[in-house]
This record gives C-alpha cells, structure tokens and sequence, in this order.
C-alpha cells in the first residue's frame, strides 16, 4: 500500500512494515491528542484542546470500519452540527484516501483533496500509513487523533455540555466489562478479517480465520441469552463489534476469503446487527455499495477490479430481539 515517507507521498506497496512473515500487523496511529470541556489533559494526561462547536472536522470513508465507528457515536451523541463531516470516495487508488471535492478544512489550509495532506499539514516529516477517521482541528490546522478507539470516547463526553446529550456508551460500572470484550472483538474480529484478507501466507491465512470463526462462535453463543454484548445495556463494545457485522456477507466472506460461515449463518448475531441498524441515525452510517466497491478495489485482493452484484441483504427485516431484556439507550 502507499504511504508517506518523510512527508512525500510514496505509492505502491511501501508500507511493508504491517506484514512480518505473512502475516498482517496493523501499525499503530500516531496522532493521539485529546479533546476535554476545558482542554485538560485527557484521561492518560495526553494534551487537551477545548471542546467548541464548529472547531473540529471528521475526515471520513464509508468503506472503513474504523471510521464506521466513529460516525456512530456521531450520531448517536447528536454531534452533526458540531462537528462538521468529509466523506472519502470509497475507492482505495495510488494517491490513498481521496475526496470527489475539495474539502475546506478551515484558515490554516487550503481545500485537500488527499487525506495525506492533512497529515503532512500537521507533521511535514510524516513517515507511515494514512487513514481514516482523522479528528481534525479546523482551527489549529492539524489532526488532533486518528485513533477510532479514542474517537469513540472523546465523543462520548466531551461535547455533553454543548448538546446537552447525556447518553453514555462507556459507563464507569461497566468499563472493565467493555474492556474485557473489546479485545478478543478487536483482534479476532474486526483485525481478525483483516489478518485473514491481507494474509501472504496459508498459515497466516489458516490462524487468522481460526480465531475468527472462534471468537464469532463464542459471541453468538453470548447473544442468544444477552440483549448486547455488556448485558442489558448498548454500550461502545457494540458499535465496535457491529461496524464488522455489517460488512460481513457483503465484502469480507468474499473479498477477504472469511468464507466458513456467513453473518446469515448465525441466528443470534444477524438479528444484533439487524437491531442495531435499524435504529435512528445508525443506518446512514451504512453505504453498502460503497463497501463494496471499497474492498473489490483492492488491487492485490481483487486485480480484475470487477464488484459482485451480490449477495441480497435486508437489514430491515424483524429483528425479534426484544425477548431478550435491555435497558438499552433512548435515542432522539
């Protein structure tokens, strides 16, 4: 994949640092600055900036999970007036992350049409990867964090005061729960396709796909007696499973060769992500025919470029998940 290098874009596959023996290995974000009421220090005393409407951007792509999350805290902690949004086309080509438009990303910058400029507007020496989301400060002209798991957070409380938005995805009492789960979640499933599709190696393939059918297994099991996946209450741990759900049938199962079983396959976890969709503002974080065309034009996993016509999906179909007791989120 192309990536910066000392600040200069570098195309073809150079970001050879994610693949060791075969296997992937997603490299770690690099910008990781917080935003607090005030502009206190974050959580682990990382640098804060104040939380203003108007102030920040969120560069984004439909195609992304990672960026799936975060436009669903988006929406559920109603922050679409204070946080201005940028959508990439959903193709990954040799210039990266691309806009049809340029973006106006505030005073400091001129329009981008290539994610990486914001990354060589913030650190003109950058060398590593580029991706989405992007938290971008409008006003400063640099990236506050690129990292979805903060993100998620950030959202969840910063801008409370603003909207007066009082829902809380990571609640103290059940943090460790959220914890606990978010990292088989995060390495067997939603890395876990990845390590499965960008596998250069059988035995990398056969691992990765090992422990995903397992940690899918296990969670299936999970949610046939529990509404969601902290118990009776929705919480980030479900946004964060649910942005892989979503794309299963329709690009990992095929693309990502994650073909043991379909999402359809699992009573439990389909009827999850078909409540999750369902609800207010979490289907227009959802474009399938972008993730489609996104993951098909991966020239190494795909080199025809050609898009399936399938499969069929119908996320509005009866969830029946109301059986199971929840307390749930109300969501305006």
């Amino acid at each position: 994949m192309p990536q910066l290098v000392d600040g200069k874009w570098e195309k073809g596959d150079v970001a050879a640092s994610e693949m060791k023996q075969g296997a992937f290995h997603r490299e770690q974000t690099s910008f990781r600055n917080w935003i607090t009421v005030d502009g206190g220090p974050g959580p682990d005393g990382q640098a804060g900036l104040a939380a203003e409407a108007g102030r920040y951007q969120l560069f984004v792509a439909y195609i992304c999970p990672w960026a799936s999350r975060t436009l669903m805290m988006r929406n559920l902690k109603g922050l679409q007036n204070v946080i201005s949004l940028s959508v990439s086309v959903p193709e990954l080509g040799e210039d990266g992350w691309t806009y049809a438009e340029p973006q106006d990303a505030g005073p400091t910058i001129a329009p981008i049409r290539h994610q990486h400029e914001l990354y060589t507007a913030s650190d003109r020496h950058y060398t590593g990867k580029v991706s989405v989301p992007a938290l971008w400060d409008r006003k400063e002209g640099r990236i506050v964090n690129n990292e979805s798991s903060d993100i998620l957070r950030i959202f969840n409380t910063a801008f409370n005061h603003l909207t007066g938005n009082r829902l809380d995805f990571s609640p103290p009492a059940l943090r460790a729960e959220i914890d606990r789960w978010n990292a088989p979640i995060y390495d067997r499933i939603n890395n876990g396709v990845y390590r499965a599709g960008f596998a250069r190696t059988q035995g990398a393939y056969d691992s990765a796909v090992a422990d995903l059918f397992e940690t899918l297994d296990t969670v299936e099991a999970h949610l046939q007696d529990n509404r969601y996946i902290a118990g009776s209450h929705f919480t980030e741990a479900d946004i964060r499973l649910f942005v892989t759900l979503i794309r299963f049938d329709a690009a990992y199962h095929g693309a990502f060769k994650c073909n043991l079983r379909r999402l359809e396959d699992y009573p439990a976890l389909s009827a999850y992500t078909r409540e999750i969709y369902q609800w207010p503002g979490i289907r227009e974080t959802v474009r399938i025919e972008h993730i489609k065309r996104g993951y098909y034009s991966i020239a190494h996993i795909n080199p025809t470029g050609i898009v399936p016509s399938g499969p069929l999906l119908d996320f509005d179909r009866p969830h029946g998940r109301a059986r199971l007791s929840g307390k749930g989120v109300t969501i305006a």
